[in-house]
């Protein structure tokens, strides 16, 4: 009785949000209330509140959802891509397509981003989770590159970092399809793969280990284990070293590059 009684709450929880993205995407996130979602939802507004307390509850369930499907797709594509080059496309570009439909509810989120404290913001602690979560698709499109032990602990961030920025531009590309979005991703991860061999040189190590030490310090490179443990986590990977959030290889790339340079 009590596994019945959950798998209902979980749909009418799943019910309640497919509703309210609906709603927001047809009327706007700030025209729609609490009141309107339970209503078209049809159950009461305090059996809506029960599920989700506010707004803001929901849009990180959305944010949730965007990151689940990220990952899945990511996932499913990288056993057919060969190489880095396609293996990051595929990561780029599986993001692009699931916010494909919803570039107006990222413009109106994204005031959000502005106000560090508030549990909405793209960039502040109340998404850290979910920013390390991303950090790990990009970190498992990697995996398998002879990559120096510190290029491998920054680069993750970096392409993280560059794919919120591709966002960005997403959200104001006007172009059909937002094309040119497209192209600027698959410049971008180009210079990536391009520039891997240079910044792998020995005589950079010292360099490279100066900038790991200083975003370190600004707390902007996330814990090792803890993309690792979300690697897991989305992967459902089966690597005793990446479930215990131990490194999976050594400092001897230096003088390897990527397979497909």
């Amino acid at each position: 009785m009590f596994e019945t009684r959950t798998a209902k709450g979980e749909a009418t929880r799943a019910r309640i949000l497919e509703t309210a993205l609906a709603l927001f995407r047809a009327r706007g996130f700030d025209a729609t209330t609490m009141r309107d979602i339970a209503a078209e939802a049809g159950m009461s507004l305090g059996a809506a509140y029960h599920y989700f307390p506010s707004k803001d509850a929901i849009v990180i369930a959305y944010y949730d959802l965007v990151q689940d499907e990220h990952a899945r797709r990511v996932h499913e594509a990288l056993p057919a891509e060969k190489t880095l080059r396609g293996r990051l496309r595929a990561a780029f570009h599986a993001k692009l397509d699931v916010l494909a439909g919803d570039r107006r509810l990222m413009g109106a989120l994204l005031r959000y981003t502005g106000d560090p404290d508030s549990p909405l913001s793209f960039l502040g602690e109340g998404t850290r989770a979910l920013q390390y979560r991303s950090m790990a698709v990009f970190a498992d499109a990697l995996e398998g590159e002879a990559l120096p032990r510190d290029v491998r602990g920054f680069a993750p961030v970096v392409l993280w970092a560059l794919h919120m920025g591709l966002l960005l531009y997403f959200l104001y590309d006007r172009s059909p399809d937002q094309v040119r979005t497209r192209r600027l991703t698959d410049g971008a991860v180009e210079l990536f793969v391009r520039s891997l061999p240079l910044i792998k040189l020995g005589v950079l190590r010292s360099m490279r280990r100066r900038l790991l030490g200083l975003l370190d310090e600004a707390e902007i490179i996330p814990p090792e284990a803890d993309i690792e443990r979300h690697r897991w986590a989305q992967t459902g990977g089966t690597d005793d070293a990446v479930a215990a959030g131990e490194p999976t290889d050594d400092t001897d790339a230096d003088a390897k590059e990527p397979d497909d340079v």
